[in-house]
């Protein structure tokens, strides 16, 4: 099965050389690599085109579209619409995957189990150490607070055709959105690796600051009624109480180099 990997950029040139090494060092898989960058004002084009000739040489399909867009979740959509493989995985810029054998051993679960989603376990790493790990277990329901790693999760491009895209109305937890219309509104098929897929910088799009928490619980609250559903009052604490252990569980996990 071929697997497209979606990075979206702008100005990362301080960080995506390693996002894309991470990509480039994947082993037995058929892949497709897409760069979506905003146009950016840095080298972040120039160091994504330094890599053309190695994937050439993988014989990967690697492309690379730099434009103005309407944002990070505007960028996945037109990843996703390029996207030419039966699977799509998105990769932040920021981020990298944990060990070589990740894609590969994704191909081999969509393909014994015909799933129409899977996910992973995400580590999150603060000074190139383990800060919070994020092991998402066998899948329950969003109400009590649960939810897998978006960089973890993994769709076939048929359950994009079929589900939708991200929407651009849903703020900051676009992606929190989508997943909660696949797999609790839809009930989309899915399982659980439980293997770590990426290593995640800590402080994301979706964690800076009071403002940003702030926004993304009003965006959670959006995410629920857009798909016609209403989540019981205790969700969004059952959230926040969730990530206690993983701050703790991380001070135990050794890294992959």
């Amino acid at each position: 099965m071929k697997i497209s990997i979606i990075t979206v950029c702008y100005n990362s040139e301080k960080t995506i050389s390693k996002t894309i090494e991470s990509v480039l060092s994947q082993k037995d898989v058929q892949l497709e690599y897409l760069i979506i960058d905003g146009a950016s004002k840095d080298n972040t084009v120039q160091i994504a085109e330094s890599y053309r000739n190695a994937f050439l040489e993988k014989g990967t399909d690697y492309i690379i579209k730099s434009e103005k867009d309407e944002g990070i979740y505007d960028a996945m959509n037109k990843g996703v619409r390029s996207a030419t493989g039966d699977i799509i995985g998105i990769l932040n810029s920021d981020d990298r995957y944990a060990s070589d054998d990740v894609l590969s051993t994704v191909s081999d679960v969509f393909w014994k189990s015909q799933t129409e989603s899977l996910y992973g376990n995400l580590l999150y790493i603060k000074d190139e150490k383990p800060y919070r790990y994020w092991r998402s277990g066998k899948f329950h329901t969003f109400k009590h607070g649960w939810m897998p790693p978006h960089p973890a999760f993994f769709v076939t491009k048929d359950a994009y055709q079929k589900y939708g895209l991200y929407r651009l109305d849903c703020g900051v937890n676009a992606d929190y959105e989508f997943m909660l219309r696949l797999l609790e509104k839809e009930k989309a098929t899915t399982c659980w690796v439980d293997k770590i897929f990426v290593y995640m910088a800590a402080g994301g799009t979706s964690d800076n600051g009071i403002n940003s928490r702030i926004q993304g619980v009003v965006d959670n609250k959006i995410a629920w009624k857009v798909n016609g559903m209403k989540p019981p009052f205790y969700t969004v604490y059952w959230k926040k109480i969730r990530k206690i252990p993983q701050f703790l569980t991380a001070k135990f996990i050794k890294m992959e180099k």
